[in-house]
């Protein structure tokens, strides 16, 4: 079972095009200033676990997004955090079954960096199954909020030729979506406080 914070059905500013966000729940990087402080906890069984979902679930959820009559289908999948790398046998399920049942693209935001992501035991599985990476630990002294980075020391690896860096940089750096219960939802790289 998946630990997960929050699931955003259609997003433009996480990542190329209309995107499907799955936020992870646990992160013990502790990078000061981060923006999702929220999601740090990885008690699986205390008010920080706000989804459990099976890898199979999700990828059911993503299926019905794409078939779906009641918005524009999307293009991808963007995964964040928390830190999905610290959930790392369910996270490679879920992006075997991405793989295995659509064709959305995958984005994957991990304050690891890329040599660190290819040392975990299952790292370089991960790696295999992603189109971007950006990777690094969010530092609030080299903040830049631009081009899907936090912070200028991180950086964005493109895995696969389906997107340019272009394309990726094009990424809007903020979103306040409003659901037809009156939930907001506010994300982005660089996103406006309310």
């Amino acid at each position: 079972m998946l630990n997960l914070h929050a699931f955003e059905p259609r997003s433009r500013a996480n990542g190329p095009g209309l995107r499907a966000v799955l936020w992870f729940q646990g992160c013990d990087l502790g990078c000061p200033h981060c923006y999702n402080p929220e999601t740090h906890s990885n008690a699986a069984h205390s008010n920080a676990a706000r989804l459990r979902r099976s890898p199979s679930e999700m990828t059911t959820e993503l299926e019905k997004l794409i078939q779906s009559s009641d918005g524009p289908a999307i293009e991808g999948l963007t995964l964040s955090g928390g830190e999905p790398l610290q959930q790392p046998e369910g996270l490679l399920e879920l992006l075997l079954q991405v793989r295995q049942r659509t064709a959305l693209s995958i984005l994957l935001f991990s304050g690891y960096t890329l040599e660190e992501i290819r040392r975990q035991p299952l790292g370089s599985e991960i790696l295999e199954q992603l189109d971007v990476l950006v990777d690094g630990r969010f530092q609030a002294g080299r903040r830049l909020a631009e081009g899907l980075r936090g912070s200028a020391n991180q950086h964005i690896h493109l895995l696969t030729d389906r997107y340019t860096e272009a394309d990726v940089t094009a990424t809007p750096v903020a979103e306040i979506r409003i659901d037809s219960n009156g939930n907001v939802t506010i994300s982005g790289v660089d996103p406006p406080l309310l």
